[in-house]
């Protein structure tokens, strides 16, 4: 493998991460006691190597430009992670620790991984949790998150899926709505109902309902003149007040069923579900606080 970095280029990114942390060139001399002028000089090494200003540089302060805002993020990434394996690699890092980034939807979150850190930070208290909590697709690179919770594998070969369920869907009602509404014995008898529509983040339509015929998953296209994106717990809060039909997970409206807040409907033609997959990049050194989580999620959730 050729050489990618020579040892005064790393010691260059570092001085322009701690420049860019501190927004002072006069900040990040002091802390790495070196001189202004070397930092200085670290940055535009930097900036002649990529072709490109890191900062937008005023008499009184510097400021970070998108590029080098990016850059940053990247690189105070790639610096974690070589602490973290040197730290392994000498047994310091035993015990976990550190900041652990992780994106999840929404009712996922609420319902499945929340309620789970408390007991997570008991067993690691010296790791620092930030959760992301939205149905959107993230970029590990440049959002610079440890793991993501998603609903599907991805096409990228370059991140490693693990399934943690196949979390069960249910089509609820509130009783004044069923009261009034139209028969409902088949899938097919949705066509005379108002169903609530959720739309999916990462293509603009409508989320089809899912049923089981015969053994077979059946998916139905349904209308109505609500709608919402973003969380499904609106679609939830709108099939409480009487809205209309809402097709979600079992685990999200558990306790709506057992006060009888919302009905169960098309109980045969149940059994259907979604799955929830963790994923993390693939061939990068998994820090202890990062493997540590994979684990934890894996006892708790995984079927």
């Amino acid at each position: 493998m050729q050489r990618q970095f020579e040892d005064l280029l790393l010691g260059s990114i570092e001085l322009f991460c701690l420049a860019s942390e501190l927004s002072s060139f006069t900040a990040a001399a002091t802390a790495a006691s070196v001189t202004p002028a070397a930092v200085s000089r670290a940055v535009a090494r930097l900036e002649k190597r990529l072709g490109a200003r890191l900062f937008v540089r005023t008499t009184r302060q510097i400021r970070l430009t998108d590029l080098g805002r990016r850059y940053f993020e990247q690189c105070q990434q790639a610096l974690r992670q070589l602490v973290d394996a040197e730290r392994e690699a000498t047994g310091q890092q035993v015990t976990p620790s550190g900041v652990l980034r992780i994106s999840m939807p929404t009712p996922y979150g609420h319902y499945r991984v929340l309620p789970l850190l408390a007991q997570f930070r008991a067993r690691y208290p010296q790791v620092t949790v930030e959760t992301h909590l939205s149905n959107r697709n993230i970029d590990f690179a440049d959002e610079g998150f440890d793991l993501a919770i998603r609903g599907k594998a991805p096409q990228d070969s370059g991140l490693i899926a693990r399934k943690l369920e196949d979390a069960e869907l249910v089509v609820v009602g509130a009783p004044a709505y069923l009261r009034k509404a139209a028969k409902l014995k088949t899938p097919d008898d949705l066509a005379a109902h108002e169903c609530i529509q959720f739309e999916l983040p990462s293509s603009g339509r409508n989320i089809p309902w899912l049923f089981m015929r015969d053994g077979e998953s059946v998916e139905i296209e349904t209308q109505g003149a609500y709608g919402t994106s973003g969380d499904v717990l609106a679609g939830v809060t709108l099939a409480c007040h009487g809205a209309g039909l809402f097709q979600t997970y079992r685990f999200v409206v558990e306790k709506e069923l057992a006060a009888g807040t919302l009905k169960e409907v098309l109980t045969p033609y149940g059994g259907g579900s979604r799955p929830f997959i963790l994923l993390f990049p693939h061939g990068r050194h998994l820090s202890t606080r990062v493997r540590s989580f994979v684990d934890f999620l894996m006892e708790r959730l995984a079927q």
